[in-house]
């Protein structure tokens, strides 16, 4: 009996390390219930705001502010953050950037587009745009190729007028990607897609991480599977029905016959 009560506290104290660290709870901006765009940015890693792929996020802040959003991103998806700022009517030349972290946080480089842009004097609004390269099912512990899961958009400016610092603006933020399916497909997968599971929210009588269950409908789909699959085993049926075709166009009448000629 003090055996089983034993093992079973040891038990209890394993699960309770394994959860999430209480240092890191603290919990982070999201979209409210009935799905509205967050109107709110974060200004840190641990507390940018969630938004969904597809949703318009507006946050109001100052030049010299730091603000953050975070989304998820998938195995074969190609994301695109673009991001408007809108400025002052009165303000010198201001350069703007638009930084993609992904869920180690590990500044990902962006295939094309204006990630750095710098408005002239008296513009009314600058525009950024970063567009990833394909999220991967998995990679070498070494590469810095973007990974399933979370991924952090940072804005801020850069340089700037002195007189400049601390004046409002308003920013917009929009995700979205293209699904390149089996075409970007590599062997191999994540156990699990890269989330900040050390900051968490209670619910109920549990806690879950935040953005665990944020993505697809679905869940993750990072697996073995995609439609690569479909293609390949196609063009094996292929292969083998162009093999029959010229052994039949090629084997001619037959044996040839054994009696000599002239016999």
């Amino acid at each position: 009996m003090r055996i089983t009560r034993a093992l079973g506290a040891a038990l209890l104290a394993l699960g309770l390390a394994a959860g999430p660290a209480a240092a890191d709870s603290s919990p982070s901006p999201s979209a409210s219930a009935d799905g509205d765009a967050p109107t709110q940015a974060g200004t840190s890693f641990r507390t940018a705001t969630e938004i969904e792929q597809g949703q318009q996020a507006t946050a109001s802040g100052s030049t010299g502010d730091y603000l953050y959003w975070s989304f998820p991103a998938d195995t074969g998806q190609r994301p695109t953050v673009k991001a408007t700022v809108k400025l002052p009517g009165t303000h010198g030349a201001e350069t703007w950037q638009l930084d993609v972290y992904d869920g180690l946080r590990r500044r990902q480089a962006c295939q094309y587009g204006a990630q750095t842009r710098t408005a002239a004097q008296g513009a009314a609004s600058v525009e950024l745009a970063c567009v990833l390269r394909t999220v991967r099912g998995w990679s070498e512990t070494w590469a810095n190729d973007p990974l399933p899961g979370t991924y952090y958009v940072r804005l801020t400016v850069v340089d700037l007028a002195a007189a400049d610092l601390g004046q409002p603006v308003n920013a917009e933020v929009h995700v979205d990607s293209k699904d390149l399916g089996g075409a970007a497909a590599v062997d191999g997968s994540l156990g699990k897609p890269l989330v900040p599971g050390i900051a968490a929210k209670s619910q109920g009588s549990s806690k879950k991480a935040v953005l665990s269950s944020f993505g697809q409908d679905d869940g993750w789909s990072s697996g073995w599977w995609s439609d690569r699959w479909v293609w390949t085993g196609i063009g094996g049926v292929l292969a083998a029905l162009a093999g029959i075709g010229g052994y039949a166009l090629t084997r001619g009448s037959g044996r040839p016959s054994r009696v000599p000629p002239g016999a």
